[in-house]
């Protein structure tokens, strides 16, 4: 019997994580077997998903928002879509839907699949454990299974009675999958056999994250290579860029006292420079999640304004805004959230990294951490459980779940089943 399932995936990322899952439930483990005919994918996402074989109704990624200044022009526009996925619902040929983040939009679209008694999954759920608690009435109404990707959120839905399972991150899955530039590679090598090491730099993927953060960065090397010069130690900062712009707008932050500065700057290069990195100072943000999986110990800022600040005080439920750090359960990326002068976040990274480059018990404890926490919590395989799981939900099998080492889902599964 042929089963349907409906995505909703509204991010870029959420579109990456959509497609490895797609792969996954056509093709179990990626075997060279013949394909699962029993499982059609369609709905809204994009050009990934629509690659891997899924039927995309509406590229929802071309209207991906941040913002509620952003959000409200386009809000007739997201009920048409919403109203597109309900005249699907209600043909009948829906089996199951699978929610992607997204939350503003995605919860219309589970408002109305439970409508039509359509079962709702939940995969990557909306951080609900860091901010806005308060909607999970909303979770509790209209999603009947959340797939959980980290601990902190299987032990918060939990906590509500939500139908949870944790099957792990995607992200780690794009790391393991992840082939680097074997040019780039080579002359990070050959840095690295002149006897330099390379610290990495990374600035944040946003253009106002890199404008307010990048300064404190280039002050922090400008102070570490007079100290480490003084010292004979050589080290070499690669700055990794996500787009060129923000590329050359890092570069015209170079004064012209800044001409011998031991640093170089790449875009679309962030994977090889963490991997080839001793260490990094980098910005709050996903990334953290492939310094977790290349075990590159790093320190973290985060600069904003004093009336986000003031909000965020109020509305965060963590103490913590690295994603590592609440896997862990414990700072182990040292960290600093930077509001009005800049010098004290300065203070931070200058002295953080130079312990993570002159203090071997230091680094080596950092690193010891890492392989810790990313042995139980950052192997990949998150896109085949979360496979299989959906493919129990449909047909009942629930004996060809794999046998799960690490994150202790099965029985979780069986239980929520």
């Amino acid at each position: 019997m042929t089963k349907t399932i409906f995505f909703s995936v509204g991010e870029p990322s959420g579109d990456q994580h959509a497609a490895r899952l797609i792969r996954q439930l056509a093709n179990p483990g990626g075997l060279a077997m013949q394909n699962d005919e029993r499982i059609i994918c369609r709905g809204f996402g994009g050009p990934s998903m629509l690659a891997a074989g899924c039927r995309v109704d509406l590229d929802l990624t071309r209207h991906a928002v941040v913002g509620i200044v952003e959000v409200l022009p386009k809000l007739r526009k997201f009920f048409r879509f919403a109203d597109q996925a309900e005249d699907i619902f209600r043909s009948g040929s829906v089996d199951s839907v699978v929610l992607v983040d997204f939350p503003g939009f995605n919860w219309h679209i589970a408002k109305r699949a439970k409508k039509y008694g359509i079962p709702v999954h939940y995969y990557c759920p909306p951080q609900l454990w860091a901010w806005g608690a308060w909607r999970v009435r909303k979770m509790k109404r209209s999603v009947d299974h959340v797939v959980a990707v980290l601990p902190v959120e299987q032990q918060f839905f939990n906590q509500h009675q939500i139908p949870v399972s944790l099957v792990g991150h995607p992200f780690f899955d794009a790391v393991a999958e992840q082939k680097l530039d074997t040019a780039v590679m080579r002359r990070f090598h050959s840095q690295q056999n002149s006897g330099e090491r390379i610290v990495a730099v990374l600035p944040g993927s946003r253009d106002h994250e890199v404008r307010s953060n990048f300064p404190i960065q280039l002050e922090t090397i400008r102070r570490l290579d007079r100290e480490l010069s003084e010292s004979g130690e050589s080290v070499r900062f690669a700055v990794a860029a996500y787009r060129d712009k923000q590329c050359l707008w890092c570069r015209e932050q170079l004064s012209e006292e800044d001409k011998n500065l031991p640093i170089d700057f790449y875009v679309d290069c962030t994977s090889e420079i963490i991997e080839a990195a001793h260490c990094a100072m980098m910005v709050s943000g996903s990334v953290s999640l492939e310094l977790l999986a290349r075990e590159t110990p790093a320190a973290v800022i985060y600069r904003v304004g004093r009336v986000l600040h003031a909000v965020g005080k109020r509305v965060l439920k963590i103490d913590s805004v690295t994603l590592p750090n609440l896997m862990a359960g414990r700072k182990l990326f040292p960290e600093f959230i930077s509001v009005g002068d800049p010098e004290p976040a300065i203070d931070f990274l200058t002295e953080t990294m130079r312990a993570m480059l002159q203090d071997s018990f230091y680094y080596a404890k950092i690193r010891r951490d890492l392989q810790n926490l990313r042995n139980e919590h950052a192997s990949p395989g998150a896109s085949q459980r979360a496979a299989e799981l959906l493919r129990s939900k449909l047909f009942g099998d629930l004996e060809t779940l794999p046998e799960k080492k690490s994150l202790g889902m099965q029985t979780q599964m069986r239980d929520a089943a």
